[in-house]
């Protein structure tokens, strides 16, 4: 294995490189976006195609998430060990093969293996791989550079919403993902043979003192840019919030931290996978997906709002996160969201709310990939960064199956939506509360005694 293979070994720094590295990891991004965020279009008709129910396809998008956020350990050690533009091109061509073969099955179990375990090895290698890469490159603004990234795969999808819809409408299913299985090994395979990774010097793993960051011929000090009020509420001095300590996998899962951040991203990931799994479902039974808004059909149309807040909100809050604390943005975020699913769902049958709110509740959601990330490195450093994230990316997971199979099994038990969004709403608002009171004094306390 060469030094330039190596996720580890690659000479690099330059402001200018920084920036290239950045554009090209936010286009992988983008590129394997539409399995997640487009799922909702396709589950009518593949329900249609294979002849099951509403429950039974939602399973394939719980196994899409289970297995890109089950096996993201795994995938963390493979891109240290061999390298990121060889993963990110397999993890790629799993991601476009994935819909080319569920274009091809007549099964439901060979829709299971298509597109929800091999699309789900393959995003999640692209994802894992990309914002690993960008915690490395970007130590001094790494709530903005993983926001960014995270964008990517939010509102990628934006790009394609419309054209898969139409598609859809007039060559059918299996054309549709075809033709866009394609495109995406494609355009994947090509952009990841641009990206490097950078050596210590980049990264502040090799300064025991605090991190560094080589800016062409200077090396400067980076610290946690969250603001002094912040610093003076929790009694501590600018270096007090940085990682002091590179922790292996072994020794975070063994702190409480880890654990309650495993929770609230689990929670949050709940109530926004429910929302992209289930709102043209929702959409039908509020009696909007008929309804024409601005000359658009309400369903694309909301879809690519949401992708577009979905991803304006990761480097938003990524860089308030910066600035005020990741705590306090979470606390902000999460509560914003709350509110608007509880207007969303008091005002369901109006289609212009319907529409404007779904985006202002993927405006509160999407930054949890931005701020998550960015706190776990903060607090457990970044010489592990993508194998930690791994274990911490499994939440999701478990917010796939509670947000998609089983949101659907209580909708068909109690035959309304109602208790599902006062469930998801519940969470949204607990986890707030838990940011601001208990993860906020929680950190603290674990940074206080390294």
């Amino acid at each position: 294995m060469s030094s330039e293979q190596s996720f580890k070994n690659v000479s690099t720094g330059t402001p200018l490189l920084r920036t290239f590295q950045l554009i090209i990891a936010v286009l992988c991004m983008m590129t394997i976006s539409s399995p997640q965020y487009v799922w909702t279009l396709f589950t009518t008709p593949l329900g249609h195609k294979l002849g099951y129910g509403l429950a039974s396809i939602q399973v394939t998008f719980s196994l899409l998430i289970i297995i890109q956020t089950l096996f993201s350990p795994l995938q963390g050690w493979l891109l240290e060990r061999f390298g990121i533009r060889v993963l990110i091109s397999i993890g790629c061509l799993l991601s476009g093969g994935s819909w080319i073969l569920s274009g091809w099955t007549d099964s439901l179990w060979g829709l299971y293996l298509a597109y929800g375990v091999l699309g789900g090895i393959g995003t999640g290698i692209v994802y894992l791989g990309c914002v690993a890469l960008m915690v490395r490159y970007f130590p001094d603004r790494r709530g903005f550079a993983v926001g960014m990234v995270a964008s990517g795969y939010g509102m990628g999808a934006m790009l394609t919403t419309l054209p898969i819809s139409h598609l859809l409408h007039t060559h059918g299913l299996d054309a549709t993902l075809m033709v866009f299985g394609v495109f995406m090994a494609a355009i994947g395979i090509v952009l990841a043979q641009f990206l490097r990774v950078p050596n210590g010097a980049a990264t502040g793993i090799a300064d025991p003192e605090g991190s560094t960051e080589f800016h062409g011929t200077k090396t400067t000090k980076v610290i946690h840019k969250e603001s002094e009020k912040y610093r003076e509420e929790m009694g501590l001095s600018e270096r007090g919030l940085e990682a002091k300590k590179q922790f292996t996998p072994r020794q975070m899962l063994a702190t409480p931290l880890f654990w309650l951040m495993f929770i609230m991203f689990a929670l949050m990931a709940t109530s926004g996978l429910m929302v992209t799994s289930q709102l043209a479902t929702f959409a039908h039974d509020f009696g909007i997906a008929s309804v024409t808004i601005f000359g658009m059909s309400a369903i694309p149309l909301a879809l690519t709002l949401d992708r577009l807040c979905n991803g304006a909100t990761r480097p938003l809050f990524g860089w308030i996160s910066d600035h005020i604390g990741r705590e306090n943005t979470m606390a902000l975020a999460f509560g914003m969201e709350g509110v608007a699913m509880t207007i969303w769902l008091a005002l369901m049958h109006h289609p212009v709310i319907f529409v404007l709110m779904s985006g202002v509740v993927f405006l509160g959601w999407g930054e949890i990939f931005s701020l998550f990330p960015s706190l776990l490195t903060d607090v457990f450093g970044t010489r592990h960064a993508a194998t930690n994230y791994g274990f911490l990316y499994i939440a999701q997971g478990i917010g796939s199956i509670l947000g998609g199979p089983l949101a659907a099994i209580l909708y068909s038990m109690e035959h309304s939506w109602i208790p599902v969004f006062v469930l998801t709403i519940s969470c949204d608002f607990f986890t707030a509360l838990l940011a601001l009171f208990v993860l906020k004094r929680l950190r603290v306390r674990v940074l206080q005694r390294l």
